[in-house]
């Protein structure tokens, strides 16, 4: 047995014996836990590493990776651990979405875990938890196996970093007894998305391309990314020159040199910045002049890591936090283009 995992499971058993020694007076309150839940344990979801099953509701809920914290809080369940956030977070790890649901909830921050790569098992396991939540990350086995060790595990359906935010969020809900939850959440999404397209026909049928300008690399996003398919939701259609550029350089993205940049045509392109000065260096960069949109002002430009953090992927909470700002940009660029025709 490896030392870490001899760690792991002494700090388990130390915590799991306090925390047993202290729970013992919320028996009495099962059958109306169980009433509450409507039966949904004991409870098995398969993922990429077998299957987990989780016998009763979880009363303390770790989360690892991204978008599980927020689906959670998002359910009314406050997690007691959740991983640093660097990009998009402040400076305690913490994105200003789940800060301010928070904050609506009247809860205290959770603890945020060490900024790291790879779990920081003795962290996890001095918060206890009854079931940890990792659907969309990057989990090894090895890890998984580790992390089981403490309490189960819900790991990713099929491969890491690739799981739907719509299916992290049906998952969240049944790791946590909360489906019908998460339907209706799912629900209030769909219409809020639904309510900001028809707000707007001037979206209905305009091609758009999704970018980023970064360290001398241009980004195109593809039809398989979450903020393409949160655009074509609104009423864009992804423009026919993203497929015709790619080159199967990932799933969700391929790089193209600036010299193609005339060829990546739509009729808006929006174009993501961490931060206000990439944002306005790509606007006037010889480079991004020889592109129509760009000529036309047919640019939508969100900037700030939270903002793009909030779209890549969504979850449960960030989908709605900027959408009336990134709507509003958004807008500005398809008038634009109509002016330009």
């Amino acid at each position: 047995m490896s030392r870490r995992l001899t760690t792991v499971l002494a700090a388990t058993a130390a915590i799991a014996a306090l925390t047993l020694s202290g729970c013992s007076a919320s028996d009495s309150g099962s059958d109306d836990t169980d009433a509450a839940t409507g039966g949904a344990f004991p409870v098995t979801i398969e993922h990429a590493f077998g299957e987990t099953t989780i016998d009763a509701e979880p009363t303390r809920v770790a989360t690892w990776g991204w978008g599980s914290a927020d689906d959670a809080i998002a359910l009314g369940v406050v997690p007691v651990a959740i991983p640093f956030q660097a990009y998009g977070g402040d400076e305690n790890g913490v994105l200003p979405w789940i800060a301010e649901a928070l904050d609506e909830q009247g809860a205290d921050l959770p603890t945020v875990l060490s900024d790291s790569t790879e779990p920081p098992y003795e962290e996890i396991a001095a918060a206890a938890p009854d079931v940890i939540l990792a659907a969309y990350s990057g989990l090894t086995e090895e890890q998984y196996e580790l992390l089981s060790e403490i309490a189960p595990v819900v790991a990713y359906p099929d491969e890491p970093w690739s799981t739907d935010w719509r299916e992290l969020i049906e998952i969240t809900g049944t790791a946590l007894g909360k489906s019908d939850e998460a339907t209706t959440l799912l629900g209030d999404i769909d219409d809020t998305i639904a309510e900001k397209a028809a707000a707007h026909p001037e979206f209905e049928g305009k091609t758009v391309a999704l970018t980023s300008d970064s360290a001398g690399v241009f980004y195109v996003y593809t039809d398989a990314d979450p903020r393409v398919t949160f655009a074509t939701e609104l009423g864009f259609e992804s423009a026919p020159s993203v497929a015709e550029l790619a080159n199967g350089e990932s799933d969700f993205f391929y790089t193209i040199s600036y010299e193609q940049l005339d060829k990546l045509t739509s009729d808006v392109i929006v174009n993501f910045a961490p931060t206000q000065e990439e944002s306005d260096a790509f606007l006037t960069a010889g480079y991004a002049q020889v592109m129509p949109q760009v000529q036309n002002n047919a640019v939508a430009s969100p900037v700030g890591a939270a903002f793009v953090a909030s779209v890549s992927p969504p979850t449960g909470l960030s989908l709605t936090w900027g959408i009336d700002d990134y709507v509003k940009q958004l807008s500005v660029a398809a008038l634009a283009a109509d002016a330009a025709k």
